[in-house]
């Protein structure tokens, strides 16, 4: 295995576990669309990135948590879902893009540049991906409590605009963490797909977590592999083989 393959195989699967445990939680509040409109926000950062030479990382971080923190504001000033919020972050994201992204080199916003990820980089995820999975960790029972009723959690005394603003900026680390690995395009079901799937086959709160995690690495892995054996682009595949087990997900859950 070459150093490149491992650091590939390393950054992908802290990636695809941390954004399936999120996924998990986005998908019992209806919000795994939210993840899309976010991960397009990553496009002018990338432009910026491409057009000036320096990291991607330091063009994608920015944006999307930036992204996060108005989603925040709107929805606490303008009381409007989040799903019609994240349809205005989408236009701006693409808009602003296609102003000057060089679209020769799109590619690693497109599809994703994992295979090409250095070892700064792959500390950044790892390190990334550890606090995002903490940090969620400890709010997760208190986000499961907005989800069923807000003025139930404000009864019980939870600091709902606090909770809310966490859980928006850990969506959006995991966005510009997803970016790296499939791309901008289809960012949401890198995190849809393993919550999906482990929904349909896990029969408690604790196994649907620890499923849907499983299901995120074993895509990831796979597709890692795939793209290397055959020289096809790695995010896509990855995609692909989400999509394939969950469509066996729903064939267990049936037998």
């Amino acid at each position: 295995m070459t150093e490149q393959l491992l650091l590939t195989l390393i950054s992908g699967v802290f990636i695809s576990a941390v954004a399936a445990y999120l996924g998990t939680l986005m998908l019992s509040r209806k919000m795994s669309i939210v993840a899309g409109p976010l991960a397009h926000l990553a496009f002018p950062g990338v432009a910026l990135a491409l057009v000036f030479g320096f990291n991607i990382s330091l063009g994608v971080f920015p944006f999307v948590l930036v992204g996060a923190i108005l989603m925040w504001i709107l929805e606490r000033k303008t009381k409007l879902p989040l799903e019609n919020l994240a349809a205005i972050v989408f236009a701006a994201g693409i808009g602003s893009a296609l102003l000057f992204l060089p679209l020769d080199e799109a590619e690693a916003a497109l599809l994703g540049s994992i295979e090409n990820i250095s070892l700064p980089e792959t500390l950044l995820v790892v390190i990334a991906s550890i606090i995002v999975f903490f940090v969620i960790r400890n709010i997760y029972n208190k986000v499961m409590l907005l989800n069923v009723s807000e003025d139930l959690a404000y009864i019980e005394g939870v600091n709902v605009s606090r909770y809310n603003l966490v859980y928006l900026l850990s969506v959006a680390v995991v966005v510009a963490l997803g970016v790296y690995l499939v791309g901008a395009l289809i960012t949401a079901a890198l995190v849809a797909l393993p919550a999906a799937s482990a929904k349909n086959t896990g029969n408690s709160l604790k196994l649907y977590k620890t499923t849907a995690v499983v299901y995120g690495v074993l895509s990831t892995v796979s597709g890692i592999a795939l793209g290397t054996v055959f020289a096809l682009p790695i995010g896509p595949l990855i995609i692909v083989v989400g999509t394939a087990l969950f469509l066996m997900s729903l064939v267990a859950m049936y037998m």
